[in-house]
């Protein structure tokens, strides 16, 4: 690798006065570890209502690798990264969570790994020390997503890890709203790998993530990578017809040869209620989709930024 090299930390943050001095402190070391430079951090300040800009801004102001973009509200985790990538300069760039979960001290083995000519090294999440039943839905899902994905997602693999200025280049073009960065970093291709890597606990302070935003992060990855809930609609459609003509030929057949007519009242009605309800359940997922193209058609910029420190380009 050149001297010349230069990496890129873009890391999205909300609220995290509490983790901020041990994050530059750690991060700092690291990167003054790695071989070229100047490296940059791109702090992107997702909205805090704490302490947490001042503290990045006098950062900024001591130390001309650091720079914070804050945005004029809470945008979201995915806006916040894709901010990042906006703003970052480096040959390569590492995205990582601010809350010291994904550990800075990994960032040489990314690098390592893209000396060796890989254009993404992504962390393999190990010994995950979230809740058990956290645990268990984090495994069904990544093997779920792998499952339904039209490409090949990595499993057990988040956002943390290295991209070249290549990959950050062809992740910009993309203009989705509803973002899901490991899928559209998988989707870009190129060389890539995966290191394992133990996720840590949190530092300090509380999950960002509630519930329903890590429901909806699922949603955006299956609903931005597959089609398969639209083909299941169309092929338990296709099954329930074929049920009905058996019975349609069933009941033909004890009406003409045995003088009957089937019987069946309650049968009947669960059903109605039962296929009725799978009906409006696969509406919601074909309303989904549209959803999510009617959100695309509106074309809104997937964030603003309020105040920079340490911008020193155009």
């Amino acid at each position: 690798m050149s001297t010349g090299f230069c990496l890129s930390v873009a890391i999205p943050i909300h609220n995290e006065e509490s983790v901020l001095p041990e994050l530059l402190q750690r991060l700092r070391a690291v990167l003054d570890r790695v071989p070229g430079g100047p490296h940059e951090i791109v702090f992107v300040d997702d909205g805090s209502t704490d302490r947490t800009f001042e503290m990045l801004a006098k950062a900024a102001n001591e130390d001309t690798r650091i720079v914070v973009v804050s945005l004029s509200r809470n945008f979201g985790h995915q806006a916040a990264i894709t901010a990042g990538l906006d703003h970052v300069t480096g040959d390569a760039a590492v995205v990582m969570d601010g809350d010291l979960q994904d550990v800075p001290e990994v960032i040489p083995q990314f690098v390592e790994k893209f000396q060796q000519g890989y254009d993404v090294v992504y962390a393999q999440r190990v010994r995950r020390k979230e809740p058990l039943a956290l645990r268990i839905c984090y495994f069904v899902f990544y093997r779920m997503m792998a499952r339904l994905s039209d490409i090949r997602l990595p499993l057990d693999s988040g956002d943390f890890g290295l991209m070249s200025r290549r990959v950050v280049e062809e992740v910009r073009k993309m203009p989705e709203h509803h973002r899901y960065l490991r899928g559209m970093r998988s989707w870009v291709g190129f060389r890539q790998v995966g290191i394992e890597v133990e996720r840590a606990e949190r530092h300090s302070g509380k999950s960002k993530y509630s519930v329903m935003r890590l429901v909806k992060l699922a949603f955006d990855g299956i609903f931005a990578f597959s089609i398969v809930p639209i083909r299941a609609a169309a092929l338990f459609g296709a099954f329930v017809i074929f049920l009905s003509s058996l019975y349609v030929i069933y009941s033909i057949y004890i009406k003409i040869f045995l003088q009957k007519s089937p019987q069946g009242f309650t049968a009947l009605i669960v059903a109605l209620t039962f296929f009725s309800g799978v009906l409006l359940f696969f509406l919601g997922v074909i309303g989904e989709y549209v959803g999510r193209i009617y959100e695309e058609t509106k074309a809104r910029p997937q964030y603003i930024v309020g105040r920079t420190v340490g911008i020193k380009r155009d």
